[in-house]
């Protein structure tokens, strides 16, 4: 169904694409990929943006959340690829994990984007619910999944594997309504039909409860004057 799955942030270089990828926690490829032309014009490589400081990338960034952290992120992994790799991206995840803003999910998109030597699998919020409806894991953690993934497929697979479920979940799978007619494996999957919107999708938080009234009794306080009775006649 996806012979074209790929990378959908926009990059010209690996130095691009860690930090299209650092934008991109919690914000959609669509949002980064309209913000990374002007920030890439004005910064296209590490050295130009380990010059800038973090407020001087905020204006570029702001339509995207959570910019102001992004933008510290961005300047200091630059400045550390300077002073310490040369103004290049690594290509090991032990060293890309130890910059700002980077954990082993964008450690290894870079890796099997750029170089096609992921060290595990990409594991994001598509990846994780397709995975589980298509029964090859009912872990909810992306680390473990990350592992059950990594156990099924070959090495050579783990960076389409990724690119492709990605790919599907955007397109076919959705979380709510999942199109399962139009899946050309719904066959195998053991989830099709009704009962796929209940799987892989985050527990509801439901209504919040109501506020409790307080019991509290006030209690009038006695008066220190004391009361004086009239006599009768």
């Amino acid at each position: 169904m996806h012979p074209d799955a790929h990378c959908e942030l926009d990059h010209g270089s690996a130095f691009q694409l860690l930090v299209a990828t650092v934008l991109s926690a919690q914000t959609t490829d669509v949002a980064v990929n309209k913000v990374t032309p002007g920030l890439f014009a004005r910064y296209p490589d590490a050295a130009s943006l380990a010059a800038a400081e973090p407020i001087d990338v905020q204006p570029l960034i702001d339509r995207i959340g959570m910019f102001r952290q992004k933008a510290k992120n961005v300047v200091g992994l630059a400045r550390i690829l300077v002073a310490k790799h040369g103004g290049e991206v690594p290509q090991t995840l032990a060293e890309l994990v130890e910059l700002p803003g980077v954990g082993r999910k964008t450690a290894n998109v870079v890796l099997g984007v750029m170089w096609k030597k992921p060290e595990g699998v990409v594991v994001d919020t598509h990846v994780q619910r397709l995975s589980q409806r298509l029964g090859w894991t009912k872990k909810t953690d992306p680390e473990d999944i990350e592992q059950a993934l990594c156990a099924l497929f070959p090495r050579e697979d783990w960076d389409p594997l990724s690119h492709t479920l990605i790919f599907h979940g955007r397109r076919v799978c959705f979380a709510r309504k999942p199109e399962c007619d139009n899946c050309a494996v719904k066959e195998a999957c053991p989830s099709a039909g009704d009962k796929a919107e209940k799987i892989g999708r985050k527990p509801s938080r439901g209504p919040r409860p109501a506020a409790k009234k307080s019991s509290t009794k006030v209690t009038k306080k006695k008066s220190a004057t004391p009361k004086v009775r009239s006599r009768r006649p």
